[in-house]
């Protein structure tokens, strides 16, 4: 009898045949992208006619079949999925447009919008509404729903999303919609979010719901023809599918739960790596998986996968339990490339299947990381995929010549070894950076290589991991395939209950998971599974209570008493928030926020028997080629299946098998295993012969490509620390913060994914420090400012600074600036229109020494916090902070290690020349001229008179001259901005027109000059108050300098965006009796059209540029006492014009804390709307005010001490943005798609 594992790829489909005591044969076929059950059913009729049956005869002898395909993630990522209608809570239907405002390229203005997956037309808003608490507020309308379903029937649906507001507390009103549907279209495919995914953060689980109804259909399809067929050839054992959370279920649950089967493929190549790594006595693995166009990574420790819940796909979130896989555009072929500035860079651009690599001679021209393999001697040119093709050595070599060892100045086979090494760089950093941030050290891991291309690299990327040890199994070509034969039955369940640890109701918590043990267990009894073959785990989301994101921890022993429980689940917590952010705060509050239960039905279990040993006797080799080691080198080949277990062989040599290609370096050895995998020991110092290397005083392009990748990657290390363990709502689920490195000097070196208003101010921040405490900056010191006089932007942005020594030298800097939710002054949160002074702002803090020589200064942070209104939430953010640029240090310290002091700042400083360069290559581009151009802020506060920000632009050749000296003297209130400030906006500006792949550091400023006088606005002299500056005049200087480049580069620059509206309220909430500040970050505005593009909704101000997130309804109404009525897109705010400006938003707002709370406004935009540019309108101004027992108050964009009382409303109308180009020379499809969803009347 047979066991078969089955995995459809976008080229290939990947076959696994196994039987009890034999070895598992594989075999591989062509797919059929139109319908892949054909290239699966020639498949299986090829492995029918190798085992000597006919398809009839061997199919009745399978007693299983498991089969993991890309239909569900090609259906989402083709954007060939069901036509979908959405049934979703009154006031919302807009929430899976709006995306939470994320943008995913801070810099790139003028991209296409994401589109809906379900257009607006086809999105119906339906009276009811559950409350935080899971009460009912308003009753489901029926009538309403009925007449939605009813025009959702007209337009042709063909399946149902539904998703109301805190239906994971409550489902009533999402049952009794099935329930209706079901009555009124029996046959429509229905999601319930109650049911896909029953948990908090309403985003999350709408667009897994809609992602689950758009893709069903298309898997059901595919799955009932492939039974069918398979059915017709006598096929009658078990037919599963493979599960992204590394399970596998029956045909019907995959149908209905659809989403879960997205990363079905590539979970099956983690699931055979955890088996084969079980075989071999490896549990704690890097599953590295490099196919044609990308990798995948993830990590198995204990034996066990990671998982994750939240992964986007495509553009879109998806939030079912699924294996932690993370992808990267590096593969085999990868593109390889010289930027303008002159560096290497290889992806994330692929050459594809057709016309694939140079080499291929199937007309592709450009170089490829195959092409390079290929060149260095490590791929055989006349057996490529085991005979099934040939390679052209010559045209591999051409292509590189002509792409990228002209433009570097390198010979060919040194460009080679340097696409080969950037590509290993490019994967050991995604595995470094993906390890920290689920807290292991990859270095305790066995790396295991499989797919296509991975044998080539894995020794190269362990060596820069320092993993000493890796394996490559037998079946590394078609490890989905095998995988799938090592996996069980698994559902896991989910429920979401926020609640604090301490004062939890035991009996419910117990109840509900003992409902999801109830439900999985009848599950697989129901599939004849045996009560002592079914395992259950359980485990609970948790944070601390002004988080926003959850670590999972294994649950205790759910019956012992409640008070050891209690004791050890937090105990457990704080150990895994320790283990993965390197501190722990035990005097928190812990919350619990979902419970999880993974239920497992055991399968049955084929394991390859071991092969025999073969006699001592040397490997024998099949030939020899010269191979590229620093210098050519006769290296011998072998064949793998000709070594027996036991067999070694030590660098340099090449193995290769038909579908599997090994390096061995110099230096390493290779073993074959009991189960005829290599394990490959990789000498943890590099061996490559270097005497032929360039000696030239500049550094190499390998090197510059290679530290240009670690340390953006250390950046964005700091990123993920800071968004994981930050406190409080503006940090973590906002993302107002940034974060960078910087050199010796000061110059901005990398930079995370910050706001675009923060990072070219680090700089001058850094600065300060450098000149305040000169010679006595010690090892171990960590600096602290907010003071904008002293390079800070404004008050509530306070900057933490760790210097980085290497052998008694201050080589780096690592900068996190974040803005903090209260930082005292005369008013709650920060913003303060009265002030006058910036001493009645907040608590001004100069360069200070927070850590000295290595510890903490408590003096200067009780000072701190006692002059603050949230202690706890400030030095809470303040040590995520701390944490992220300690990581930081850390990282730059093994980087000097790897490269040398000396070395490394020249790497440095290229990378910063190569910058400057690309940017001087575009300023010359543009026609030399004077250009001017004018931007208005509403007013400061206390005069209503409008303000003008002027920018006059030079263009030379090949610099820029930005001269802002005839904008408005400095005002009386907070708009005001200092000089660290007015450059970082310039900067962004820049960056925004210029070519989206230029690098955001120091040398794309160096060829322009930024004047702005002392004592004007945008450069005032002390004590100026400036809080508002970040964004007015901030938005003010970038507009100004758009509209001059316009004169210049009209087809470069955007219309107006929305500018910032915002409030802070403060109050108390009777549910805790706690104070609370909150700010305001729903409603976000739209984005300025650009040629060719629409504006982007809900973005918000182009300072920002989709930096700045909105934050949860569900979370916010379960932390706040609020009642959020409404929060959807403005129809015709955005500006008309050839292209439309981007739409803001509405949100209604009802306060419901004990007594009265204060409001303050802080931003502009209520008199002047974004600009139109080009005969585009201008959007719409903002509108916000505050109804009040029925009466209108409207709000002025600058006001104080706004009294709120409970039941009020809170009304918002966010700007849309400017329009581009004449109305009338719109295109008449886009017009009318905007008219048909109401986007404008």
């Amino acid at each position: 009898m047979y066991v078969i594992g089955i995995d459809v790829g976008g080229t290939f489909t990947d076959f696994v045949v196994a039987q009890r005591g034999q070895a598992p044969r594989y075999f591989k076929t062509a797919s059929t992208p139109n319908d892949p059950s054909e290239g699966l059913m020639v498949g299986l009729n090829d492995a029918a006619t190798a085992h000597g049956l006919s398809l009839e005869e061997f199919l009745a002898s399978a007693d299983m079949i498991i089969h993991g395909s890309t239909v569900a993630t090609n259906t989402l990522v083709e954007r060939k999925g069901a036509k979908v209608g959405l049934i979703t809570t009154d006031g919302f239907r807009d929430l899976l447009e709006m995306r939470e405002g994320l943008k995913e390229d801070r810099y790139n203005l003028r991209m296409t919008p994401v589109e809906p997956l379900v257009p607006r037309y086809l999105r119906a808003d339906v009276p009811e509404r559950v409350l935080a608490d899971g009460s009912v507020k308003f009753s489901l309308d029926e009538d309403v729903l009925s007449d939605a379903l009813d025009e959702l029937e007209k337009e042709g649906v063909e399946a149902l999303a539904v998703c109301f507001l805190f239906s994971y507390l409550n489902s009533a009103h999402e049952d009794r919609v099935g329930e209706i549907i079901r009555a009124k279209f029996p046959d429509m495919y229905t999601s319930l979010s109650s049911q896909v995914i029953p948990q908090i953060k309403e985003f999350d689980r709408l667009s897994t719901t809609v992602i689950n109804s758009y893709v069903g259909p298309v898997l059901g399809r595919y799955l009932e023809n492939l039974q069918n067929r398979l059915t017709s050839f006598k096929q009658a054992g078990d037919f599963l599918i493979m599960q992204s959370n590394g399970g596998v279920a029956p045909i019907e649950d995959s149908r209905l739960l659809a989403v879960r089967s997205i990363l079905s493929g590539p979970a099956g190549g983690v699931a055979g790596a955890a088996a084969y790594g079980q075989l071999v006595g490896a549990s704690n693995i890097i599953a590295f998986d490099m196919g044609g166009t990308s990798t995948d990574i993830s990590l198995i420790e204990n034996g066990e996968p990671h998982l994750s819940t939240e992964k986007f796909e495509a553009g879109w979130k998806i939030s079912v339990p699924m294996i932690d896989i993370h992808t990267m555009g590096a593969g085999g072929g990868s593109i390889a490339s010289v930027g303008p500035g002159g560096i290497m860079q290889v992806g994330p651009e692929s050459a594809g299947a057709l016309p694939g690599p140079a080499a291929y001679d199937k007309g592709g021209d450009r170089p490829t990381v195959t092409d390079a393999n290929l060149a260095l001697g490590y791929l055989d040119a006349s057996n490529f995929l085991g005979g099934t093709a040939k390679l052209d050595t010559s045209l591999a070599e051409k292509a590189i010549a002509e792409h990228v060892a002209k433009p570097v100045g390198l010979p060919m086979i040194a460009a080679a070894e340097g696409i080969s090494e950037v590509v290993s760089t490019s994967i050991a950093e995604g595995i470094r950076l993906m390890s920290v941030q689920r807290g292991v050290d990859p270095r305790r891991f066995t790396m295991m290589a499989f797919g296509g291309a991975a044998g080539l690299q894995a020794g190269k990327v362990a060596r820069q991991l320092q993993v000493e040890k890796v394996i490559i199994p037998a079946a590394a070509a078609v490890l989905s395939a095998h995988g799938m034969l090592a996996t069980d039955l698994k559902y896991d369940y989910s429920k979401s209950h926020p609640t604090g640890l301490m004062g939890m109701d035991l009996g419910v918590i117990r109840g509900i998971v003992a409902g999801m043990e109830l439900e999985g267990r009848e599950k697989l009894l129901g599939q004849g599974v045996p009560e002592s073959d079914i395992e259950i785990s359980v485990s609970a989301d948790m944070r601390y209570l002004d988080q926003i994101y959850e670590v999972n921890v294994a649950t205790p022993d759910l019956s012992q008493d409640a008070d050891a429980l209690l004791s050890q689940w937090a105990a457990n917590f704080h150990q895994r928030y320790q283990e993965l952010y390197s501190y722990s705060q035990s005097a928190q509050e812990i919350r619990l926020v979902t419970l999880r239960v993974s239920i497992v039905g055991r399968l049955p279990k084929l394991e390859p028997p071991p092969l025999e040993t073969g006699n001592a006797a040397p490997p024998k080799e099949k030939g020899r080629r010269n191979v590229y080691f620093g210098r050519w080198v006769d290296a011998p080949i072998y064949e793998i299946g000709d070594l027996s277990p036991g067999s070694s062989v030590s660098g340099p040599a090449v193995l290769e098998s038909d579908f599997t290609t090994v390096l061995v370096e110099p230096g390493d050895t290779a073993t074959i295993d009991p189960y005829g995998g290599i394990e490959l020991l990789v000498s943890l110092e590099s061996q490559t012969d270097d005497s032929n290397a360039l000696t030239t005083d500049r550094p190499d392009p390998v090197t510059l490509a290679v530290v240009e990748h670690r340390l953006e990657s250390i950046a964005l290390e700091m990123t993920e620390v800071m968004l994981r363990t930050a406190m409080s709502q503006i940090l973590n689920s906002s993302r107002d913060f940034s974060t960078a490195l910087l050199d010796g000097d000061c110059q901005l070196v990398a930079q995370g994914e910050g706001i675009p208003v923060h990072v070219s101010a680090l700089p001058v921040a850094g600065a300060a420090v450098r000149d305040y405490f000169g010679d006595s900056i010690a090892e171990g010191d960590l600096f602290i400012l907010n003071d904008p006089y002293f390079g800070g932007s404004h008050l509530p942005d306070i900057t933490i600074i760790r210097p980085v020594f290497h052998e008694g030298r201050l080589l780096f800097y690592a900068v996190n600036r974040a803005h903090h939710s209260d930082v005292g002054g005369g008013t709650h949160g920060g913003y303060n229109p009265r002030a006058s002074e910036i001493f009645q702002e907040g608590i001004r803090i100069p360069p200070l020494k927070v850590y000295d020589k290595g510890v903490p200064r408590e003096d200067v942070l009780q000072m701190l916090s006692a002059n603050v209104r949230q202690p706890e939430n400030f030095l809470g953010d303040l040590n995520a902070q701390i944490g992220s640029v300690m990581i930081a240090a850390q990282r730059i310290a093994e980087l000097l290690e790897s490269y040398g002091a000396d070395r490394l700042l020249a790497a440095v400083e290229e990378i910063l020349a190569a910058t400057e360069r690309q940017v001087r290559q575009f300023i010359s581009e543009w026609p030399d001229g004077v250009y001017h151009g004018e931007s208005l802020v509403d007013d400061d506060g206390f005069d209503s008179k409008l303000i003008p920000i002027r920018a006059k632009v030079t263009i030379s050749g090949d610099s820029m001259t930005i001269d802002l000296g005839e904008s408005s003297p400095q005002v009386t209130g907070f708009i005001n901005s200092a000089y660290a400030n007015t450059r970082s906006l310039a900067h962004a500006a820049i960056m925004y027109v210029a070519p989206s792949n230029v690098a955001k550091n120091e040398g794309s400023m160096r060829p322009v000059e930024i004047i702005a006088p002392r004592g004007l606005i945008v450069n005032a002299n002390p004590p100026a108050p400036v809080c508002m500056s970040t964004n007015h005049c901030a938005e003010e200087i970038v507009e100004a300098i758009f509209k001059a480049l316009s004169l210049a580069v009209p087809q470069e620059v955007n219309a107006g965006f929305s500018r910032r509206l915002r409030y802070a309220i403060t109050g108390k909430d009777p549910r805790t009796g706690r104070t609370f500040i909150w700010h305001f970050f729903l409603a976000r505005g739209g984005g300025g059209a650009s040629y060719g593009y629409d504006g982007w909704p809900n973005v918000g101000e182009v300072n920002v540029a989709g930096g700045i997130r909105s934050p949860s309804i569900e979370v916010t109404e379960e932390r706040f006492p609020f009642f959020i009525r409404r929060h959807e897109l403005r129809p015709n705010s955005g500006g008309k014009g050839a292209w439309r400006g981007g739409l803001g938003g509405i949100c209604d707002l009802v306060y419901e804390g004990e007594g009265q709370a204060l409001l303050n406004t802080a931003g502009d935009g209520i008199v002047v709307p974004p600009f139109g540019l080009f005969d585009g309108e201008d959007g719409l101004p903002h509108d916000y005010r505050i109804i009040s027992n029925g009466s209108d108050r409207i709000l002025g964009s600058k006001e104080t001490e706004v009294e709120v009382n409970p039941g009020d409303h809170i009304y918002c109308l966010s700007s849309g943005g400017g329009g581009y180009g004449n109305s009338s020379e719109r295109d008449q499809a886009s017009d009318a798609w905007d008219r048909r969803n109401g986007y404008i009347d």
